[in-house]
C-alpha cells in the first residue's frame, strides 16, 4: 500500500517509528551533523511533515519553500530556531515537547553545580596527569554547597525543580522572573523573590533557566559579572546566547567570579579555538541537559505524536501556535 504522507526526520531518533511508518513514507537524515540549510530547504519542498531539532534553521524562506506543509514538529521544548510567525501565517502548526525534560535538565544542572563547586573535573584531570602525590590540606578547595545561597534566574518548571533540589541541601533560595510565583509555591519551595541585581549580589551560585529572547540575549555580560561575588559560580543549561562568551572569559580569567559550568554555548558547538577552552575554572558539556535515555525517548515519542496529529489534520497535543486552529 502506498504511504499517504511523506515526512523528513532530520536526525536518527532514540525510539521506534512503527506508528509513523503505518501512515507515512519516512526519510531519516543519517548523519551526526544536521543537514545543510540548502539541502533541508530542497527536501522540505517534497514532504508533508517535518520533524526537526534545535540545530535546524527553520526560517521564513524555508517555510515558504513549501507553504502546503502540514506540520512542523520539533523534538525540543524550545523553538527559537523556528520562525513561528511565518509558520502561523501559512497555517502550519508547530509542535514541541514541553514538560518531559524538566527533571533530566535539573539533574544535569545540579551535577554541574556540584562538579564546579567541588572541582570534580579539575580533580579528575589532576589525577590522570599523575599529579596526585599525597593528601594535601589545601588541594582543590571549593565552596560548601549545603547552606549556600542559590540564585535562580527564570522560575519556570526547571527553575522550580532546581529550588526543590536546593531545599534538600538547606540552601537559601533566591529567584527572579518577569512573573512572581504564587505565595504558596514560594512557601513550599522556600524561595524568595528578589530583583535581578540583588540576586547577582547575594548568590553563591547563579543558575540560568530563562528563555532566550531579545531581552535576555547577553543578559549576563560585564556589568552582571562585576555585580557577582568573586567566590560565585555561574551555571547555564538554558541557551548559550544568554551569556556573553567574551565577557565570561574576562570574568573567569580575571577571577572576577570563581567558576562557571555550561551545557550550552554561544555559538554552539563551541569553536575549538575558543579562549574559554583554555580555562581551568570552567566546565563545558555538549548540550546534554535532557540526555537521559528515558527522557530522550519520551521527547522523540512526543515529537512523533505531534507529527502524526498534524499529518492527519488533528490538533497537535503540544502546539506552540494554537492560533492556527482559528
Amino acid at each position: 500500500m502506498m504511504s499517504q504522507f511523506k515526512v523528513l526526520i532530520t536526525r536518527p531518533l532514540p525510539t521506534t517509528l512503527e506508528k509513523l511508518e503505518a501512515i507515512a513514507e519516512i526519510e531519516v537524515w543519517p548523519e551526526r551533523q544536521p543537514p545543510a540549510y540548502d539541502v533541508l530547504r530542497e527536501k522540505v519542498q517534497a514532504i508533508d511533515g517535518l520533524l526537526c531539532l534545535l540545530t535546524d534553521q527553520i526560517d521564513q524562506a524555508l517555510i515558504a519553500a513549501n507553504p502546503a506543509l502540514k506540520v512542523i514538529s520539533q523534538m525540543a521544548v524550545g523553538f527559537d530556531n523556528i520562525d513561528i510567525a511565518a509558520a502561523t501565517a501559512h497555517k502550519i502548526p508547530v509542535g514541541h515537547t514541553p514538560g518531559v525534560l524538566t527533571d533530566a535538565t535539573a539533574d544535569l544542572t545540579w551535577a554541574l553545580l556540584m562538579a564546579a563547586a567541588r572541582r570534580v573535573v579539575e580533580g579528575d584531570r589532576f589525577t590522570r596527569q599523575g599529579k596526585w602525590q599525597t593528601w594535601e590540606p589545601d588541594l582543590l578547595l571549593g565552596p560548601n554547597v549545603s547552606g549556600a545561597t542559590l540564585g535562580i534566574v527564570g522560575f519556570g518548571r526547571i527553575g522550580q525543580a532546581m529550588a526543590r533540589r536546593a531545599k534538600g541541601f538547606g540552601m537559601r533560595i533566591l529567584y527572579t522572573d518577569p512573573h512572581r510565583a504564587a505565595p504558596e509555591l514560594e512557601q513550599d519551595l522556600g524561595a524568595d523573590f528578589v530583583s535581578f541585581d540583588q540576586l547577582l549580589q547575594e548568590a553563591d551560585f547563579v543558575t540560568i533557566h530563562t528563555v532566550l529572547s531579545a531581552e535576555t540575549h547577553h543578559l549576563f555580560s560585564d556589568r552582571q559579572f562585576e555585580q557577582m561575588q568573586r567566590s560565585a559560580i555561574l551555571i547555564n543549561t538554558a541557551r548559550g546566547p544568554i551569556v556573553d562568551p567574551a565577557a565570561l572569559y574576562r570574568a573567569l580569567s580575571a577571577e572576577q567570579i570563581a567558576g562557571a559550568a555550561l551545557d550550552v554555548t554561544d555559538p554552539e558547538p563551541i569553536p575549538t579555538d575558543s579562549p574559554l577552552l583554555t580555562l581551568e575554572n570552567l566546565i563545558i558539556t555538549p548540550h546534554i541537559g535532557s540526555a537521559s535515555r528515558q527522557t530522550r525517548k519520551q521527547m522523540a515519542d512526543m515529537a512523533i505524536a505531534n507529527l502524526i496529529a498534524g499529518l492527519k489534520g488533528d490538533r497537535l497535543p503540544h502546539c506552540v501556535n494554537p492560533e492556527v486552529y482559528g
